[in-house]
């Protein structure tokens, strides 16, 4: 990572995890061991019915809080569904999009990604968008065309200004998880061609600008190898998030490098 042009950002993804007690019980553990953190942003994504929650336990911290989704419409007959507005209005700052999970099992498109983007960023909310390739579209050696398509169709419409308040997350669908790890090389390239298509869309001030984690079973072991790499500028976490220790640990490698 370089954080002389960008941020480092560690945002841990909880899916669908912890009840509102658990949630207070890990943020209120987590709290001191990462309290003393520089130059990286910390990030705690987390469901919907824990946003209240982190957002009192983390109030005046150096933890921001995040939500997993928003929807594309300010208002509306959307059942079950919540908007950018109601979201900023709370007080969150971060909201993950298009993660491959709610592609694969929602049924969300890049038209729709790139609609949650626009909505986010015209509530103040900093989306993390994530991208990446299945198994099977990496084993026909095809993982830079479905990147590139990903990056043109999600950011479609969206300006430099505003681009730079995207962060972009990697996750190699193959690699969450599921133990598997893309090697830090591999992160590495994929990361770097984001950028390329980052500076083919914008420019060289903008890419080198924006963040671009890593989202594919990063954990305690392997972060300090991948944060190493100067295209990887943090990471998106799913289970090691969970634990404030394993959490702290990436955090700390990310700070280190």
């Amino acid at each position: 990572m370089n954080k002389n042009v960008r941020k480092a950002i560690i945002a841990g993804n909880w899916k669908m995890n912890k009840t509102r007690p658990e949630a207070k019980t890990l943020l209120e553990e987590l709290k001191p061991l990462v309290a003393d953190v520089k130059g990286v942003e910390i990030v705690a994504c987390v469901p919907f019915t824990n946003l209240e929650t982190a957002l009192a336990v983390t109030a005046g911290t150096n933890i921001k809080v995040g939500a997993e989704n928003c929807h594309f419409e300010k208002s509306g007959a959307f059942t079950g569904e919540i908007s950018a507005d109601m979201l900023a209005e709370m007080g969150v700052e971060y909201v993950v999009l298009g993660h491959s999970e709610r592609r694969q099992y929602f049924g969300e498109t890049d038209e729709t990604v790139n609609k949650r983007t626009k909505a986010a960023l015209a509530a103040g909310l900093k989306p993390i968008v994530c991208v990446g390739e299945l198994l099977w579209e990496r084993e026909c050696d095809i993982t830079e065309e479905v990147i590139a398509r990903q990056i043109k169709l999600d950011l479609f419409g969206i300006s430099a200004e505003d681009a730079k308040k995207c962060t972009i997350a990697y996750e190699p669908v193959w690699a969450i998880g599921t133990g598997k790890t893309a090697t830090a090389e591999q992160a590495e390239e994929v990361c770097a061609f984001i950028r390329a298509q980052l500076e083919k869309k914008y420019d060289k001030a903008t890419a080198d600008s924006m963040t671009i984690q890593y989202g594919g079973s990063m954990n305690a072991k392997n972060a300090e190898e991948l944060v190493k790499k100067p295209n990887v500028d943090g990471g998106l976490i799913g289970g090691a998030s969970l634990k404030a220790p394993d959490f702290t640990a990436i955090i700390k490698a990310a700070e280190a490098n």
